[in-house]
Formats: C-alpha cells, sequence, structure tokens
C-alpha cells in the first residue's frame, strides 16, 4: 500500500533537489566550480562533484527534517542509527568520510542512500532485522552505494548531453529509492523511460555493494552471517508480495546468485558470536512502545515480561516503563525505571527516560541530577544534551541553561536545535539582539536563508545589545545577504 503523505513529499524534495542541483549546474557557486562539473562526452566514468552532491542531499536532507511527517524526530533513535553507522563508516572503504543516518516512519523494509553520504532507514527494517548484525548489513550495503559512488556512476553512464537533465535523472533516481511507486511522476522531466530501466542498481552495483558491504561488517566487529541471513529472509517474504513486493526489493533487486554469494563468504569466515548492543534492544523496544494505543502497549510489554518472552529483560522493562508514560502512569513508569538499578546497565536512552519521569512527576532537581550524571557517561549523546537543556529551561534556570549552551556549542556540537534552545532561553531573558541572533542560525542550519537574514534584521532594530554585539549582527546580516545576492543571480543566469 502507497503512502499517499509519502509520495506527496517524495515529489516535493525531489523537485527542490533538481531546482537547486540546475542552479549549481548551470551557474556554478564560489564552491562548485565549472571545472569540477561532470564532462559529459567522455568515454571515461564521468562524476558529480563532492561539493554538488553534498548541496543536492543537504537540500533534500532540509526537505525531510522541515516537512516530512514520517521523519523520525527522536535524537535518541537517530544518535544510535548514527553510532551504528560511524561504527561502520570507519570500517569502511572512506572511513573518514562524512555520512548522517536518519529514521524514516514506515513500516515497510527500506533503507536508501542519497547524494551527500545521508542515510535513511525505515523504522520497518529496524524491526525486520533480528540482530543488530542484520541491521548493520543493510546500512553497511548502503554505505558501500555512497563510497563507491554508485547513484552518480549509474546516472553518469547514460551520457546524458546535458548536465541539468543528467542530475534530473539523478534525482528522479533518488526518489525512486524512497518510494519507487512515484518514480515516473517524479522522472518525467528527466526522459523517463530511460530513468524507469535505471530504478535498480546494476547487479555489478549491488554485487560491489554486498562485497564492500561484507568487508565493512567483518572488519567492524559484527557477525558477517546477519547480511546473508537477512536479505535471504527479506527475498522469501517477498515473494508473497509477487507484483507488489516490498520498496527494497525493487530499487534493490536480490538474486539467488548474491545471497549465495553472501552466504559463502560467510561460511569461509571463522565462527564469531555476536551479542545485539543494549540500544539495539533499546530503540526497538521505543518503537514497539510507539505502536497501538498506550494501553495496548503496557499489555504487549506486560505480557513479555510475565512469560519472559524478549531478548532483553532491560529492553522489555524500558518498553513498559515508555509505555506507561504515554499512557500518563507516571508512578507505575517510575518502578519499572527503578527496577533497572538489578539489571546494572547503562544507556543514554535509560537515562533520558529516567530523567523524563522524574521532570513529569516534578522533581526537576532529580532529573537534572540525572541529566549531568550521563552527560558525564555519554558526553556526545544528543538527546541528554536537549534534554538537559530543556530541564534548566523548566526550572526558569536561563542563565545556567545558556551557559550550558554555550559550553556544547563550543565543543563543536552545533546544530539547529541547540540554536533554538539557545533562542528559547534569550526570549524568556528579553534579551531580543541575542534571541534573533540565535534564532537566525536555527534558520540557516535549517537551510532557511531568507529566514536567516530576517531575523538578523530584528536583531539589528533591537536596543538591547552593547556596541560588540551589534557589531556581530551587522557582519552577520553582510554576509547573508552576499549569499542571497549570489543565489538569485545564480537563478537568474539558470532561468
Amino acid at each position: 500500500m502507497v503512502n499517499t503523505n509519502y509520495s506527496r513529499f517524495v515529489l516535493r524534495f525531489a523537485r527542490t533537489a533538481l531546482s537547486l542541483a540546475v542552479v549549481l549546474a548551470i551557474g556554478g557557486t564560489a564552491a562548485v566550480s565549472a571545472d569540477e562539473l561532470p564532462e559529459l562526452g567522455e568515454s571515461a566514468r564521468a562524476e558529480f562533484s563532492p561539493q554538488m552532491e553534498r548541496r543536492i542531499g543537504e537540500s533534500i536532507m532540509n526537505e525531510i527534517r522541515l516537512r516530512e511527517p514520517s521523519y523520525v524526530d527522536d535524537p535518541e533513535i537517530n544518535d544510535y542509527l548514527n553510532r551504528l553507522g560511524r561504527r561502520l563508516v570507519e570500517s569502511s572503504a572512506n572511513p573518514t568520510g562524512d555520512f548522517n543516518f536518519f529514521a524514516i516512519r514506515d513500516n515497510t523494509v527500506n533503507a536508501f542512500a542519497m547524494f551527500g553520504g545521508f542515510v535513511g532507514v525505515n523504522t520497518g527494517t529496524i524491526l525486520t532485522a533480528q540482530s543488530e548484525s542484520e541491521l548493520a548489513g543493510v546500512i553497511g550495503h548502503e554505505i558501500a552505494h555512497v563510497t563507491q559512488n554508485h547513484l552518480a556512476r549509474q546516472i553518469a553512464k547514460e551520457k546524458q548531453n546535458t548536465i541539468p537533465s543528467m542530475i534530473a535523472m539523478a534525482v528522479g533516481v533518488l526518489a525512486a529509492r524512497a518510494n519507487a511507486d512515484i518514480a515516473a511522476a517524479t522522472i518525467a522531466s528527466a526522459q523517463a523511460g530511460v530513468v524507469q530501466a535505471q530504478l535498480a542498481y546494476t547487479r555489478d552495483f549491488e554485487r560491489e555493494a554486498d562485497r564492500m558491504g561484507y568487508q565493512s561488517l567483518e572488519k567492524a566487529g559484527f557477525d558477517v552471517r546477519g547480511m546473508g541471513d537477512f536479505f535471504e529472509r527479506l527475498q522469501k517474504a517477498g515473494r508473497l508480495y509477487e507484483s507488489n513486493a516490498p520498496i527494497y526489493l525493487r530499487s534493490h533487486p536480490l538474486t539467488v546468485e548474491r545471497i549465495s554469494d553472501m552466504q559463502n563468504r560467510a561460511q569461509n569466515s571463522p565462527y564469531r558470536q555476536v551479542v545485539s548492543s543494549l540500544d539495539f534492544n533499546l530503540v526497538r523496544a521505543k518503537l514497539r512502545a510507539q505502536m497501538g494505543t498506550p494501553r495496548e502497549a503496557v499489555s504487549e510489554f506486560e505480557t513479555q515480561l510475565k512469560e519472559r518472552k524478549y531478548a532483553s529483560e532491560a529492553a522489555a522493562r524500558y518498553g513498559l516503563a515508555f509505555s506507561l508514560m504515554r499512557a500518563k502512569d507516571v508512578s507505575a513508569a517510575q518502578r519499572e525505571i527503578e527496577a533497572f538499578t538489578a539489571l546494572k546497565v547503562a544507556s543514554p536512552i535509560i537515562a533520558g527516560l529516567a530523567a523524563e519521569v522524574r521532570a513529569s512527576s516534578g522533581d526537576l532537581p532529580a532529573a537534572q541530577s540525572i541529566y549531568r550524571d550521563a552527560l558525564l557517561r555519554f558526553p556526545q549523546a544528543k538527546s541528554l544534551v536537549y534534554g538537559y537543556a530543556e530541564s534548566l529551561f523548566a526550572a526558569r534556570q536561563y542563565d545556567q541553561e545558556l551557559k550550558f549552551l554555550d559550553s556544547q556549542l563550543q565543543l563543536g556540537l552545533a546544530d539547529s536545535k541547540l540554536y533554538g534552545l539557545q533562542a528559547k532561553a534569550y526570549a524568556a531573558l528579553g534579551k531580543r539582539l541575542q534571541q534573533h541572533r540565535a534564532q537566525a542560525e536555527f534558520y540557516m542550519l535549517q537551510g532557511q536563508l531568507g529566514q536567516a537574514v530576517e531575523q538578523l534584521q530584528f536583531a539589528q532594530q533591537a536596543s538591547d545589545g552593547n556596541f560588540y554585539e551589534q557589531s556581530a549582527v551587522d557582519a552577520r546580516l553582510r554576509e547573508l545577504r552576499k549569499l542571497q545576492e549570489e543565489e538569485a543571480k545564480l537563478k537568474r543566469n539558470g532561468g
């Protein structure tokens, strides 16, 4: 069954990316020179420049974050995917590559790699995987498609006559990765017949991704059997769908030969028993706890614990506590959190829920204590950073919150949400210039240049800043206006 909202979104973000890509291709930018663009007339492999790929990927990613309701805006789930993905990237052909992993709330099994190292994973894939090694196999395969430039190579080999048509084809294939059902509509302006024939990666590319993904899986310390096991199970399930096969099978065609190759490689490797991480089981429990009604979720985890049918007791108890919070039974959730003490387990996901339960019961000092302790152990966990900042805001400790946020920004952990929290704290203190200045950075990191300029104009009009703060606003506004002028010029030249 096609998710119509998701289908409309794929069309929208593909068109947005295509518009940007054509501008880049025709006009060039300071970061993307004409010399870096593909030379389409040569028989050698043509490539998009890394800068162009990144800009296209960022454009699509910004659209996903801003407008796609199925985007999972959950720092715990996306933190986990990025920890898992980074482990695989470090064992890949490009260990220093810039990747970003995110989840899409969709029960179907799918994963897709976009330009710029952005890799999406459906929640259905996480729930279908029976071990972390199986999930790692899927992600490792997608990483390999990126490191081997399969998308650019596949499009380039069609030898299109113009860069815009070549990029149009690329965006069409990207859309097909996300939802093959609407590919024809998305690529209507990019020679649909040719693109339709290229929706699936070629067999050579798939085999290469299998081989490279397998090597990353083995080097990262996962069970290499997980890759073949997952794909074999997916292929068997796909036979039941007949013509309505899952998206992943249509954009990543499986063959008996490919699965046999994976299994043969695994058989020739020494046996390695790998236990799935606690966070893998916690993320799966959280996703299941978000399904159905709160009472249904509570019942499911109560049954698991009563019958001892779980892969991880800690994850089952976490799922029950999370479900109880959904049901607004805070006291019962607190009892389940306390049961973790005897299990002697630690995770930023568990700490985040424990702090949330305390905050919900009105005990903000206890919640803050949990966050501080957990941040000492898991300093890179964005979910804990956001949670602690929000607990300080709830306690009206705005100055302390701003000091904490500044420390995070100085550590290089800047993202739009941190600036958004900063703007909110400045607003609570009545510091208008700083509020609008932070809000401008929030918009810039979301790819909304016009809104960022508007916020800096508001900051200029504020009367509560000193000379140095006003000077910083003026300088930043000049930078952004220059970017606006460059964009407008490129659009005119490309138009």
